[in-house]
């Protein structure tokens, strides 16, 4: 593939905005890649409507090949949007972070008064909702593995974790490819080392392990 021709859509996690990937969008466009920012609203509609609304927006796009990137909650609104409809534009998507097997800290903070209503509808719709299936699309798997985060702290999750999500939470079933770095949840935005791999992942359908096991260069960096 020329990544000059192929175009790349971004999708957020919970409580944030597509503006968090200026950073990460800058250095793939770095690599050649057009990129876009998909924002949603996290907390107030639920999954199957944040899906539907991310299928309509790639819809809208007139291009070919397409590849997806999600950060945390982002990669469950991808999952979910291309298993209830399908792009034969979509060829690989890039998941960081993804609560997918479960999410220890939204369970743990949905018991904390106050808490609970900040998770919001489409992480609770996910909770308990079937994984889905996404047959012909190469899908790549970041976790972190830096244990920085309130929510971390607060839940007492098992090591190793990214502060927010486990790295065992983070397996999907299926996935051509998966890397683990020294970086907490939020650092995964702004991280060389992540952007990286995801350029590589996009690239080749494959992660550079042997970069990802050198200790340099795994945390933030301009």
């Amino acid at each position: 593939m020329n990544p000059a021709t192929e175009t790349v859509v971004l999708v957020h996690g919970l409580w944030m905005h597509g503006l968090v990937f200026g950073l990460l969008r800058r250095r793939l466009e770095r690599s050649g890649f057009l990129t876009h920012a998909w924002s949603y609203p996290s907390v107030r509609h639920g999954l199957l409507a944040n899906a539907d609304a991310l299928s309509r927006f790639l819809a809208g796009l007139h291009a070919d090949p397409i590849h997806l990137v999600g950060h945390s909650l982002g990669g469950i609104v991808i999952a979910n949007a291309l298993a209830r409809h399908p792009d034969a534009r979509v060829r690989r998507c890039v998941l960081m972070g993804p609560p997918w097997s479960a999410s220890r800290s939204a369970t743990g903070l949905q018991r904390v008064p106050g808490i609970s209503a900040l998770i919001g509808r489409s992480m609770h719709d996910w909770l308990p909702a079937p994984r889905p299936q996404l047959p012909g699309v190469e899908i790549g798997v970041i976790s972190g593995s830096r244990p920085i985060g309130l929510a971390g702290a607060l839940v007492g999750l098992p090591r190793p974790h990214d502060g927010i999500v486990t790295v065992e939470e983070t397996r999907v079933a299926g996935a051509r490819d998966a890397v683990t770095l020294h970086v907490s949840h939020m650092e995964m935005l702004l991280s060389a080392r992540c952007a990286d791999q995801v350029a590589a992942f996009l690239h080749t359908g494959t992660f550079a392990h042997d970069a990802a096991e050198s200790p340099a260069g795994q945390g933030i960096q301009p």
